[in-house]
């Protein structure tokens, strides 16, 4: 290769008449709009799909005469201008957000994510954390929220998938040219890339911005790969999760602070920061440094005005698949913030421990670092917030678990994105066109019941015949690649049958998702796919992580089951699973199955995306199935037990998968009236269309964001910021001030006045005594915790009941009193509790301080 003396970009030469084109192909608006994707199509259809469904790239390899001859295209031009029309509105078009809280000028809210899964022809996310990221921006577009993305460009994004002759999981990395992308350099005044400089140990690393316009939403994605940097840092982002744990401290700094950085650059100065994970934790810290510096703030008062702005929204729910780096690293990599202040280092060091203070050579844990910095955090299921409350219930000691201040926002998909355009066509005829405008309206969904059995049904023949073509197409494909005989690759043109009941199994091939769950039972597997008159098929697709060698396993063993003579065209596994074809997958099965350990999965959303299509869910009650699942819209495998035995839980949830399958699941779908169609099938479709598609769209979902956490963060950072942030200042010595006297606070007395036989209804007086040393009873708030009583007199679930100060009893000790009903019968426990209060505070465990009284 021959280094260039001078670059220069070459752009396709559009006539005027059609230069709308150009507009239209770089806003991802067109990735979730049918009659967009279509004029494309219509330009050239072979083009659109060798090009990976990249309009940029496409309009870029045109033969020129055929550009020159659009303009005489009556039908063509017809077809532009109606979609150029469209973006114009839609960019231009009032919002549920304006009506609500009034047009902002800039973006208030920036949502940090390591990845971000948009479209096809923009590799930058590995699995469901890019795609939720993705739903969300075009939500958020869609309902007009004053939001702005932030993430890393990737050279080579994460890997390509392809498996050897064995069965056995192969990686490459193909490099992205960003040019040929619906991406676009940010430039300055001079047209020269605007820069920004991250500080990374030793040095700066210099970063180029990219900006995709994703309908109203901007995504601002940051890229090291140039020549302004030294070879190493041009890898920093390289890969997506590539290199070593070095590498990943490297990108984290460039997306948290590297990201803050980057906003300020281009005049974008959001008030609420989301963070997608805890990835790009470390923009706390360059929040917290730019408001010391420009504001004159202390490290507490800046951190108190940062944290009211920022929330975190965990994935996880094992401690183990969280990023930790080593004390070393970290001190080698952030000295530099604190030059002339080791102490303060240690205190940022502290910040990422679960003891801060006992324990120096604790890991950095970045989620234990966003919880603490963050006023708002949430899990991303409802049974996930519980879990994560457990989790982390010990960076609140003392308080009960489901008071841990945790919330949960239930994760959506942006239907748009994900529902086939045969299906959207039927809701259009049915349901109006409301629907589309408002995705979440429950009422609307209702006319899912007079949608016709026959259309419906067709319909989904349509898209699984779709499939079968797809799978088929793709997998002469795969053997070709593989070397394999001609037969071979023959023969797969008749994998599959378009006719017969057809299961999805795709995601990431981590080993608490048990792909291979069905396997466990061979031949009772083997005897259903042989079934003629009952045929049912198996679609498998996803990827093992390049260093999980037991995932990858996992992908042979589902192979070398594939290939048996009588069962390869029932089973199918389909290499380099990625949006498209997710896509044809969640349109085209009829089941889609999924077993995860619970409850080890956090959410899930690739089931969501059935629903709409007219698909069911068959799945262990974890994630979102625990609360979508009712027996008239889907299966469920067990009834949400956890067990401690892993063999003993596979053994017994492949027992009763497969019951379900045999005496359940086929029998209904193979239950015909003397039309030809599943009448009880299709009326358990309607059912989980109807209900679940509106309650697990990203449009219900970034609403409650909106109004549960962004809105609430914009108002609390308004009334910390004002008068040069005095409020800020004041709460931030409040808190320094009853930290401090803490240890003399304590419940010195609890009665409780009861007679001597207690019916329901009954109420009774609690009086306590709380001494509070130098507070004041303005400091705290006391409180009745009381509930049902264990043999051991423990309370686990309590109700709280503010208390009354009734003056002070001597010096620094105060009376309180209050009272109980008595709704229910049984052995009850009472206790009292004292805990900071303060107007600012973000909720009631803020400073996560707690006193009992002693039993």
């Amino acid at each position: 290769m021959i280094r260039s003396v001078e670059t220069f970009r070459v752009q396709p030469a559009l006539p005027d008449p059609v230069k709308g084109l150009v507009e239209i192909a770089y806003n991802l608006h067109w990735a979730w709009r049918k009659e967009t994707v279509e004029l494309f199509r219509r330009l050239d259809r072979e083009a659109w799909e060798t090009s990976g469904h990249n309009p940029v790239l496409m309009l870029g390899t045109m033969d020129q005469q055929r550009l020159d001859r659009l303009p005489d295209d009556d039908g063509f031009m017809a077809h532009l201008e109606r979609v150029h029309h469209y973006l114009q509105d839609y960019l231009k078009a009032e919002t549920w957000y304006e009506k609500q809280y009034g047009k902002p000028a800039s973006p208030l809210v920036a949502y940090f994510s390591m990845e971000f899964g948009l479209t096809d022809c923009l590799p930058i996310y590995s699995g469901g954390l890019g795609i939720l990221a993705g739903d969300h921006l075009k939500s958020a577009s869609e309902l007009g929220v004053p939001l702005a993305g932030v993430g890393l460009m990737y050279r080579q994004g994460y890997f390509q998938q392809y498996l050897n002759e064995d069965g056995w999981q192969q990686e490459f990395y193909p490099d992205n040219d960003f040019y040929n992308l619906p991406v676009r350099l940010e430039t300055g005044a001079d047209g020269a890339p605007v820069t920004v400089a991250v500080p990374m140990a030793d040095r700066e690393v210099l970063c180029r911005i990219w900006r995709a316009d994703v309908g109203r939403v901007p995504l601002y994605l940051l890229d090291t790969g140039f020549s302004a940097n030294s070879p190493a840092d041009r890898t920093i982002t390289l890969q997506l999760y590539g290199g070593d744990q070095e590498t990943r401290i490297q990108q984290e700094i460039v997306l948290g602070i590297g990201g803050m950085r980057a906003l300020r650059q281009l005049g974008v100065c959001p008030t609420v920061c989301h963070m997608n994970e805890g990835h790009s934790g470390f923009l706390a810290l360059e929040r917290i440094l730019y408001r010391r510096e420009t504001l004159g703030l202390s490290n507490w008062e800046a951190s108190e005005l940062t944290g009211c702005g920022t929330l975190f929204t965990t994935h996880t729910p094992v401690p183990a698949g969280i990023d930790e780096f080593p004390p070393d690293l970290m001190a080698r990599y952030f000295k530099r913030f604190f030059p002339e202040d080791p102490e303060t280092l240690e205190s940022f060091l502290s910040w990422g421990r679960r003891h801060r203070r006992t324990k120096p050579d604790e890991p950095f844990n970045m989620a234990i670092m966003a919880l603490r910095f963050a006023d708002f955090a949430n899990g991303v299921s409802r049974l996930h917030g519980r879990v994560s409350r457990k989790m982390w219930q010990v960076l609140w000691p003392g308080v009960p678990e489901e008071e841990v201040p945790i919330d949960h926002v239930t994760n959506g998909v942006h239907i748009h994105s994900w529902i086939s355009s045969d299906m959207a066509g039927l809701f259009d005829r049915y349901l109006g066109p409301g629907w589309a405008q408002q995705p979440a309206d429950q009422e609307l969904w209702a006319g899912v019941d007079g949608i016709p059995d026959e259309e419906l049904w067709r319909t989904h023949e349509r898209r699984r015949e779709r499939l079968v073509a797809f799978t088929r197409r793709r997998l002469r494909e795969q053997l070709q690649r593989r070397g394999a005989p001609s037969t071979e690759v023959e023969a797969a043109g008749g994998a599959l049958n378009h006719e017969a009941l057809t299961i999805g199994f795709a995601r990431r091939f981590a080993t608490y998702k048990r792909a291979t769950l069905l396997l466990e039972d061979e031949a009772r597997l083997s005897e259903l796919l042989r079934d003629e008159e009952r045929p049912l098929q198996i679609i498998f697709a996803g990827k093992a992580h390049p260093r999980d060698d037991e995932g990858k396993n996992f992908i042979r063993q589902i192979i070398a089951f594939a290939r048996k003579d009588t069962i390869r065209r029932r089973v199918v596994f389909l290499e380099n699973y990625d949006m498209n074809v997710a896509r044809y997958m969640v349109q085209g099965v009829d089941v889609w199955l999924n077993t995860p350990r619970r409850p080890l999965e956090a959410s899930g959303t690739s089931g969501m995306k059935v629903c709409a299509n007219g698909g069911l869910n068959l799945s262990i009650l974890d994630g979102w199935w625990d609360e979508g699942y009712a027996p008239a819209r889907g299966w469920s495998i067990g009834l949400g037990e956890e067990f401690g035995d892993w063999k003993q839980q596979d053994a017994l949830e492949s027992r009763s998968l497969f019951h379900i399958l045999e005496s359940e699941l086929l029998p209904l779908f193979y239950e015909r009236g003397a039309d030809g169609l599943p009448r009880r099938w299709l009326a358990k479709v309607k059912a989980s269309m109807r209900e679940l598609s509106p309650a697990f769209s990203a449009d219900r979902m970034v609403r409650e964001y909106t109004e549960r956490f962004y809105v609430p963060a914009l108002e609390r950072w308004r009334r910390m910021e004002v008068d040069n942030a005095q409020p800020a200042r004041d709460f931030a010595a409040w808190r320094v001030r009853v930290t401090g006297a803490w240890d003399e606070v304590r419940v010195t007395g609890v009665q409780v006045e009861k007679p001597a036989e207690i019916q329901v209804g009954t109420e009774l007086r609690v009086t306590a005594e709380a001494h509070l040393g130098q507070l004041t009873p303005a400091d705290v708030s006391v409180e009745i915790y009381t509930g049902s009583a264990n043999s051991e007199e423990q309370i686990g679930s309590g109700a709280v009941t503010a208390m009354v100060e009734q003056g002070e009893s001597q010096p620094g000790a105060w009376s309180y009193s209050g009272t109980i009903a008595c709704t229910d019968t049984g052995l009850r426990g009472v206790s009292v509790r004292i805990m900071p209060h303060h107007e600012m505070m973000a909720g009631t465990h803020d400073l996560g301080l707690v006193r009992w009284a002693d039993a």
